[in-house]
């Protein structure tokens, strides 16, 4: 049998004439499963491909890789790509895919709703493989933290399919924050125009007949059962709990990623979220979100102090700035942040896009927030293959000579940590608190044991004899730490577990 050695075995061999390659074919490192060489393409396998995995498929260079299988639970909404890669492998069931095709996968492509991308990106990485995870990474902040350790325990190339991180907008406000040009940052205000698909509903009543091209059962995964209606899904499973995150979930990724990577933050220390009607099922139509960051440690031109930022959604904005020219739309492709300085303040729009100073002046400040690529046997990020070239990029070299990408799960897993903190202040809001949290440990510090909670389960409204009547029909009060605690660390449907945390 073939000897098994690594990358950097191979090299200190002495094969100075492969030194320049990055991963190797696994002919050469004794059949070792997912080691392609530069020169081969990357077999990519698609979990959740008739939405947004469409999109993340295309966006991989075609002469770099090979969709070797799909998998996804509605085969009507995901025929056109079905069809697209005729000679891929097609699959309902993503375990089934891993336990056919292992030998035959190096990387996996993930877009399934977001209450089952931890279980189909932290499976295929203690498989070894490399994963791209569609925005928000995970539904809970413990399935982020166990991304993020998987990730480094097995060293593969990962990617959060936030697509700004990837580009200039950014890694601008990252060099003018970390140079010093606004000066320190106390005060960050962010919004979306999200959400455009339903929110705010109660639980449809009316069970629909399934159609015979959905499993849905497996759609429902590791969420609680509930019968089949047509007004979950495609798409609109965005708006609902079990499913996904809301407008906060879908769009913060884009649009908060530049004020985690230019503040260096870390764990919040307080949460509070408001919002229109809450209900237990479904998202509200409209919510605020507050989180504190405690005082970082300073970089050479700029001190990084304690930073309140907030969140609005639903069609509510920040209060304009002062100085802002009047008419001058804050909205910039769905969205904006406002970095409030003790010299300047800086907008910048979702994805980062086309950030500016308010004062009018423009930076000229190092580039140094930009991840520099080598260019042996390396794409460059931004040349033509934009973020999802930069993860097969990444894909194909080994782990000990890998540029990470610039949404890999190290960065990745503690920012959505962030993003979906801001989930559990909006659903933890009937608390009346402002939450203490304890971010290493993964608790909420102020919320006792003697705290209940409930939530509104249905809202009706009536009219009568001219008066509006309102009644709202509650849940039975739960245990408010049981409540928290299955937030932050789902108790999934059986049979369907998580991988272990590595320690």
């Amino acid at each position: 049998m073939a000897t098994k050695i690594s990358r950097r075995d191979f090299i200190k061999a002495g094969a100075a004439g492969v030194a320049g390659l990055t991963v190797l074919p696994s002919k050469v490192l004794g059949g070792v499963v997912g080691q392609t060489a530069p020169s081969d393409k990357v077999n990519v396998a698609g979990v959740g491909v008739g939405g947004r995995g469409a999109a993340v498929l295309g966006s991989f260079p075609e002469s770099e890789v090979n969709i070797v299988a799909l998998c996804d639970t509605d085969w009507a909404y995901s025929k056109p790509v079905l069809d697209r890669y005729a000679t891929a492998k097609k699959f309902w069931d993503w375990r089934e895919m891993y336990d056919t095709m292992a030998n035959d996968i190096d990387a996996v492509m993930v877009a399934t709703p977001d209450h089952t991308h931890a279980l189909v990106a932290a499976t295929a990485m203690t498989l070894g493989k490399h994963v791209y995870c569609e925005k928000p990474l995970t539904h809970t902040v413990y399935e982020s933290r166990l991304l993020t350790r998987l990730a480094a325990h097995h060293r593969v190339a990962t990617q959060m399919g936030n697509q700004g991180s990837s580009g200039d907008g950014v890694a601008d406000t990252c060099d003018w924050i970390w140079n010093g040009e606004i000066g320190e940052v106390t005060r960050v205000e962010c919004f979306t125009d999200r959400p455009i698909w339903p929110q705010g509903l109660n639980r449809p009543a009316k069970v629909d007949r399934i159609p015979k091209t959905l499993n849905w059962d497996l759609f429902i995964g590791s969420a609680p059962m509930r019968p089949y209606n047509a007004l979950y899904q495609p798409w609109n499973w965005r708006g609902w709990w079990d499913f996904g995150t809301g407008a906060l979930g879908d769009m913060a990724c884009h649009i908060l990623h530049p004020v985690f990577k230019a503040l260096k933050l870390g764990y919040p220390t307080t949460a509070q979220g408001s919002s229109t009607l809450l209900l237990a099922d479904c998202a509200p139509t409209a919510q605020s979100v507050e989180l504190v960051f405690p005082a970082r440690e300073n970089m050479p031109k700029v001190a990084m102090p304690e930073v309140t930022v907030t969140w609005s959604d639903g069609g509510i904005l920040p209060f304009r700035p002062k100085g802002l020219e009047q008419g001058k739309n804050l909205n910039i492709q769905g969205g904006a942040c406002i970095f409030y300085g003790t010299k300047d303040t800086l907008i910048c729009g979702c994805y980062g896009a086309e950030p500016y100073l308010l004062s009018g002046r423009v930076p000229n400040a190092p580039k140094v927030a930009r991840r520099v690529t080598p260019t042996v046997r390396r794409q460059p990020i931004l040349a033509g293959q934009g973020h999802g070239g930069d993860f097969i990029r990444a894909c194909k070299e080994t782990a000990g000579n890998r540029v990470e990408t610039n949404s890999n799960f190290s960065e990745a897993g503690p920012f959505n940590e962030m993003v979906v903190m801001g989930v559990l202040a909006v659903r933890l809001q009937t608390l009346n608190k402002t939450l203490q949290w304890d971010g290493q440990n993964m608790q909420f510090t102020n919320i006792s044991a003697d705290d209940k909670i409930k939530i509104v389960l249905e809202d009706k409204f009536s009219i009568n004899e001219g008066h509006p009547t309102f009644e709202k029909i509650y849940t039975e009060p739960v245990p408010a730490t049981e409540f928290a605690s299955n937030l932050i660390k789902h108790t999934y449907r059986e049979p369907w577990s998580l991988p272990a945390m590595p320690r």
